[in-house]
């Protein structure tokens, strides 16, 4: 898993950390050295500048869409994510169920509670209801489009008869 987040992240403009609400998954995922440390982590090590959090599972917590349960996690995730060096202020916290679409696309009835999430940045503040909305508010990256073609390298591959086959991903798109 770790190989394979690390080649995605690399190339990443914004993580999107999913942490399990249900009880016993977040404390096992926030836990010295669970998943989601590592991977908050990983991510602000490789230079990921944006981060956003859904909390999943809300459906599960008891009882089901609990405000109180989103908070505690929204607590202790903006303390882990400060020590590591992501400003939390500037990072969209969505309580979501993946499973029955809440929150995801559009605002959900049943968590009548969250009234949205909004950012702080040095480029300016945004603000939305749901996860989608927190997407399409990232930043585009600034691309030096003036310097040479650089290729990220995901695999190295040693063939023999051939040698060393370095694997990257070229992509066409805006700049």
């Amino acid at each position: 898993f770790i190989k394979n987040m690390i080649t995605g992240t690399s190339q990443a403009d914004c993580a999107v950390l999913i942490v399990a609400a249900g009880t016993g998954e977040f404390e096992a995922g926030i836990s010295k050295n669970g998943q989601t440390r590592e991977h908050a982590l990983l991510a602000f090590t490789l230079g990921v500048k944006q981060l956003i959090v859904g909390v999943n599972k809300m459906d599960s917590t008891e009882p089901p869409y609990s405000e109180a349960r989103f908070e505690e996690i929204k607590k202790e995730v903006s303390s882990y994510i400060k020590k590591i060096g992501y400003s939390p202020a500037a990072v969209a916290f969505v309580p979501i169920s993946g499973w029955h679409g809440d929150n995801m696309l559009e605002t959900s009835s049943k968590m009548p509670w969250f009234k949205g999430w909004a950012v702080e940045r040095k480029e300016g503040k945004a603000e939305g209801k749901c996860l989608i909305e927190a997407l399409d508010a990232i930043l585009p990256p600034t691309r030096p489009t003036d310097k040479a073609l650089r290729l990220p390298l995901q695999d190295v591959y040693m063939i023999g008869g051939i040698g060393t086959v370095p694997v990257t991903d070229l992509e066409s798109g805006v700049p």
